[in-house]
């Protein structure tokens, strides 16, 4: 099912030629498909983004960080905060690819075994990641990009 009410801002209304929207679970196994993206996050009241590596795990986006990152203060600070969380996939030379963007509610993980198995399974690009954040996905949305037919 495409979410119509929302479109993550991606123009789902009216998409552009060569643009086709994506159903959620398509969506959102591309997204389990590549390992980093972007998440936007609100910032001194303005808005931020942070590159960050991934995983998708039961429906929800999980990061890991360190505790001292914007990133990190926000979602601590402010449990529940909304969050948007992009990744793509574009091939330059054809002009093809995807992207998606998950948005919803980031928060901290504290249960021991839950940051334990998230540990096991995300290494982290920056050593000594000390917080697991998750994001339950409220609305996703995503294109599929192909190339315009000459």
């Amino acid at each position: 099912m495409i979410e119509r009410s929302y479109d993550g801002g991606l123009g789902l209304a009216q998409p552009a030629q060569g643009a086709q929207p994506l159903a959620r679970d398509e969506a959102m196994r591309l997204l389990a498909s590549v390992s980093y993206g972007r998440v936007v996050f609100d910032f001194r009241s303005l808005p931020a983004i942070r590159p960050v590596n991934h995983l998708v795990d039961d429906s929800r986006v999980i990061l890991r960080t360190r505790l001292t990152t914007a990133v990190s203060n926000a979602t601590r600070l402010n449990a529940g905060i909304v969050v948007a969380y992009e990744a793509d996939s574009i091939d330059p030379e054809t002009r093809s690819g995807w992207s998606v963007v998950v948005t919803g509610h980031a928060r901290t993980l504290t249960d021991t075994d839950e940051v334990t198995r998230y540990e096991q399974l995300l290494r982290p690009w920056i050593n000594h990641a000390d917080t697991v954040v998750a994001i339950e996905p409220q609305f996703v949305t995503g294109l599929r990009i192909v190339p315009a037919q000459t």
